[in-house]
């Protein structure tokens, strides 16, 4: 027997091992609350291609794979979606209404009722391809063909929701004039099943592209939304003031005037606003391509992912047929600044930032490190680049400390700060932690770039060469690299910037050497104390 169909059967018999001890558990509670015990379910086969439901009569396998959603009222309600009350029955009973059967831990590719809606991740137009199908509604159970859950890690708040019964696990959502108010056309690297495999490209057309489908009660749901809006930030305010940001009445624009007490228009400055295009992004993996993009197999993904999330999704080792998977991270925001037709242009000069999220710092202004000022400086350079008729773009992904979470980032920061903070120590304290300096594998990074259809970076605001490395390897050219000048850099965060340079990240000017890195030294809780 090969190795991996012996690790699959040690799998699967571990499998049928917690289903057999929580039959056991149903029946010793049908014992206590005097209730008759439901006949046992049969334990599934130890093939993967055998069916978990095989042995069962007809009827009783529709039951138990389909559940009956749509009897489950909200609480305190009879039918519709109208605001929760008080509950007239019990948890256990609405546990019972909502999931009335066992509980199936996993499916298998040849179990009875179960045939995926055909997806072919690359194919040539959207009825080749097909649509993504992730959804456990009744409408959708048996066609899945997407692992995972809509909407990331937001999925645990809708499950919340209809726990407490304030959403209708039938709700079926409504998307008349959702529609891109922005066009995004399909690009040639949208039928590439190697240029973008962690996210769907059609996954703002889902509306138009499979009506047909949705209208014949398909659980289909968009992965992305586009949208146009304003940015306001104080940086932008005080560039504007000083003129080093022009504001041109049509990108840049004078904010509306602030209102007085009585009403009236007040003559304070209150600086401007700028206009951009933006998609916010939720990824959708095709599997052979992102185990291809990192150099490994299929199969050792798939494991990977199972032990990892504590065995979430059974699914990944025991339905090799389904190919995509939603995971519970990942997600990103696109804004474009300028016209998006000049994306896939190559006589406009394009400018780009690939910016990884940091709350402390983007939204609460921390000053040990400098992604807000690096942030603010390449929206800034996006507009110049428009306004000298050129177009912008900033992707934020989130990457919270450097895909370490922030939790693990604020340990790190309590090492530094009490065992000195200096650059030499800047790598070393997060590994001491962490057992790696830095987790963002930016191998899935470019897709975003060939979805909106970019083949060629003019000019790259960006110090990472991993960042770099990962774009010119899928096949788009930088021209030049731009890093934050030296009055951007707050005092704190000098150790963040001489570590990185000495690390071997891009300068146009300071060089660093590991013997400079003891002199850079953060400054001590205490000088901020008062």
């Amino acid at each position: 027997m090969p190795a991996s169909d012996a690790v699959l059967t040690q799998i699967l018999a571990q499998l049928e091992a917690m289903q057999v001890s929580q039959q056991a558990m149903q029946a010793k509670l049908d014992a206590l609350t005097g209730k008759p015990s439901s006949p046992p379910v049969e334990s599934p086969p130890t093939s993967p291609a055998s069916a978990h439901f095989a042995n069962k009569p007809e009827e009783q396998a529709e039951k138990e794979l389909v559940s009956p959603l749509d009897k489950v009222p909200l609480a305190g309600t009879s039918s519709g979606p109208s605001p929760p009350q008080k509950s007239m029955l019990s948890d256990k009973e609405r546990e019972k209404l909502l999931y009335p059967g066992r509980v199936n831990l996993t499916t298998y590719p040849d179990q009875h009722g179960i045939k995926p809606y055909p997806l072919r991740w690359g194919a040539a137009t959207p009825e080749e391809r097909g649509p993504v199908v992730c959804s456990r509604l009744s409408s959708s159970l048996k066609q899945r063909n997407a692992l995972g859950a809509h909407s990331g890690s937001y999925s645990i708040y809708r499950a919340l929701s209809i726990a407490m019964g304030s959403l209708s696990p039938t709700h079926k959502p409504d998307y008349t004039m959702t529609e891109p108010p922005v066009n995004f056309p399909p690009q040639p690297s949208w039928f590439d099943p190697k240029k973008i495999v962690s996210f769907d490209p059609w996954g703002h057309l889902v509306q138009t592209v499979f009506k047909k489908q949705m209208d014949s009660e398909l659980d289909i749901r968009p992965s992305i939304a586009v949208t146009k809006a304003h940015l306001k930030m104080s940086e932008l305010d005080e560039a504007a003031r000083k003129g080093t940001l022009a504001v041109d009445g049509e990108l840049v624009m004078r904010s509306r005037p602030l209102k007085n007490e009585d009403g009236t228009d007040s003559t304070e400055d209150n600086g401007v606003e700028v206009t951009v295009s933006k998609a916010a992004v939720e990824p959708v993996w095709y599997l052979p391509g992102v185990a291809e993009r990192f150099g490994i197999s299929e199969g050792l993904l798939r494991r990977a992912l199972f032990e990892d999330t504590g065995g979430m999704y059974p699914e990944l080792v025991t339905r090799p047929d389904i190919k995509v998977f939603l995971p519970p991270i990942g997600n990103l925001t696109v804004y474009i600044f300028g016209n998006p037709e000049y994306l896939s242009d190559e006589s406009k000069v394009l400018t780009l930032r690939v910016h990884d999220e940091c709350n402390g710092s983007d939204v609460f202004g921390s000053d040990i490190c400098t992604c807000k000022p690096y942030l603010v400086y390449a929206i800034e350079e996006c507009i110049r680049g428009v306004q000298a008729g050129g177009v912008g773009v900033v992707v934020y992904f989130r990457k919270e400390g450097r895909a370490l979470g922030e939790v693990t980032k604020y340990l790190v920061y309590n090492l530094r700060k009490r065992g000195g903070d200096s650059a030499d120590r800047y790598f070393k304290s997060t590994e001491m932690i962490a057992g790696v300096k830095d987790m963002r594998f930016q191998a899935l990074m470019p897709d975003v770039l060939h979805w909106l259809g970019i083949k060629k970076i003019d000019r790259m605001v960006s110090m990472s060469d991993m960042k770099y490395d990962a774009i010119v390897k899928s096949g788009i050219p930088i021209l030049t690299r731009y890093d934050i000048p030296d009055h951007l850099i707050p005092p704190d965060s000098r150790v963040e910037i001489d570590a990185k340079i000495a690390a071997g990240y891009f300068s146009s000017g300071k060089k660093v050497t590991e013997a400079d890195l003891v002199k850079t030294v953060g400054r001590a809780w205490e000088e901020t104390e008062h």
